[in-house]
């Protein structure tokens, strides 16, 4: 049978805020867009640029940034290492110049008020987050390319498979949850295991070993950065930042000068229900916060979800002494596992799923992980992340002025909460008694995506966008 061979490092990808799918994704498609121009000799002969953008990407573009993604994406800047503190400098220059550097290379006349549009009556039939690239060439050509940003920075070519069936030969081919579990049956290994076994097509266990530390190193650095960044959010909402102001409250005084000094000062706090329940909530507060404010951040599986991961991953390395390489590997070693069947199965777009595709799964893949970590057997663990997706069905997705801030941010700590709950339940739990596969709630997502009204799919037409009264200034 044809599998879709995805790595967990496809899952977890180092990036900007504030979304994955309509930040990430269009910056990665038009950056393959100028990348394929060079290739085939064709950069040097662009006269004009135009992108048109469509759906969910018209919708609410303007407050995920999709237009400053597309413009960084045109230059060739890689949104792992651009420096987050240039965002709004290089795109002041385009914006002043009406010129854009393409690829880094030609410069192209291009004034992001006329040449970005965004085309907000208007959805192509294939995905919601659509964008399509017009370019002319001196010679009098033209070039006409569209993308399809669909979920968790995941872009595709128009008339391109997602991926090709086969690419990777993998040792345990897994689209769905019960293929994962006959492998661990068959073979007695756990479900780390499992998904390492098959990381060994890609690289060096030495070498998976060190891309999730790094991941993780990403995830923390974004923590502790959150937790230590008061203010106000920008994109008009003047939303106030809380994790600066709730990390302080919680220490107390205690004096603490870097990552490590910081975590034995949250330790040596004890393990009190509402304080740990506090700080389960600053730390997902804290990436979210940081997401909002175009900050550097691992999408997980999206952005707009990109704290519930870290944030129980802080909380199993501060409360339960969970603070060694090997678990912080086998965490998102499960956890990545459960996300790409989620994406295989349904998907990990709130454009075309709502907030159940976003928050929904990084809360399954989060309970997961933590199960995993925790000592839980196979089925304990896909029992865990069956628990935390059964009880985010139905969530819509609907961003108040189409910013990842209201109610995306307090959400990531209701699903970090749910995770923790839900591998409680697991662990206490004798799954041969459950009455829900975890592969009959990613059926039941799916269909709830479908049956679910466009707008309450990360379009701002509905919900908490139009009945919380808002006065923003004219984009």
């Amino acid at each position: 049978m044809p599998y879709e061979a995805i790595s967990v490092f496809d899952i977890f990808k180092i990036g900007i805020g504030p979304s994955s799918s309509h930040t990430l994704g269009p910056w990665q498609a038009a950056r393959r867009f100028v990348r394929t121009l060079q290739e085939k000799g064709q950069l040097q002969a662009v006269r004009s640029i135009r992108v048109l953008l469509y759906g969910s990407l018209a919708k609410t573009g303007k407050g995920h940034g999709t237009d400053v993604a597309v413009q960084l994406g045109l230059c060739g800047e890689d949104p792992v290492h651009f420096p987050v503190d240039q965002v709004a400098s290089r795109i002041r220059s385009i914006a002043d110049m009406k010129k854009i550097l393409a690829q880094g290379l030609h410069e192209v006349d291009f004034d992001p008020r006329e040449d970005i549009e965004f085309l907000l009556t208007e959805t192509l039939p294939f995905h919601p987050n659509a964008l399509s690239f017009l370019v002319s060439l001196d010679n009098g050509t033209a070039i006409a390319e569209t993308y399809y940003s669909v979920g968790g920075g995941f872009v595709i070519k128009e008339g391109e498979e997602a991926r090709p069936a086969g690419e990777a030969q993998l040792p345990f081919p897994i689209n769905s949850a019960d293929d994962l579990l006959h492998g661990c049956i068959k073979t007695g290994m756990s479900i780390a295991d499992i998904v390492l076994e098959n990381e060994n097509t890609w690289r060096s266990e030495e070498d998976t070993l060190k891309a999730a530390l790094n991941i993780w190193r990403v995830m923390k650095e974004c923590i502790y950065r959150g937790c230590h960044s008061p203010g106000t959010l920008p994109g008009g909402l003047n939303v106030k930042r809380r994790a600066a102001e709730l990390n302080k409250k919680l220490l107390a005084g205690k004096e603490y000068h870097d990552y490590d000094s910081w975590l034995a000062s949250i330790r040596a706090g004890g393990n009190d229900f509402k304080y740990t329940l506090d700080w389960v909530s600053c730390f997902a507060l804290a990436v979210n916060e940081e997401n909002a404010s175009f900050g550097r951040v691992v999408t997980a599986p999206t952005n707009g979800a990109a704290g519930v991961i870290p944030a129980v991953m802080q909380y199993y390395i501060a409360f339960c002494d969970g603070n060694r390489e090997e678990k912080i590997l086998h965490f998102l070693l499960a956890a990545g596992e459960i996300g790409s069947i989620f994406k295989k199965g349904a998907t990990l777009s709130a454009a075309m799923g709502g907030c159940q595709a976003e928050i929904g799964v990084s809360s399954a893949m989060a309970a997961a992980g933590l199960t995993e970590c925790r000592g839980g057997s196979q089925k304990q663990v896909m029992m865990a992340a069956e628990i935390a997706m059964e009880h985010h069905l139905g969530l819509t997705c609907d961003p108040i002025a189409g910013l990842v801030q209201v109610p995306c941010i307090e959400r990531n700590t209701m699903g970090a909460i749910k995770a923790i709950t839900a591998s409680q339940l697991a662990l206490q739990s004798t799954p041969d008694f459950a009455k829900v596969s975890l592969d009959a709630v990613i059926k039941t997502m799916w269909d709830t995506a479908l049956d679910m009204n466009h707008k309450y799919k990360e379009t701002a037409d509905g919900g908490l966008a139009v009945h919380v009264p808002l006065s923003l200034p004219e984009c």
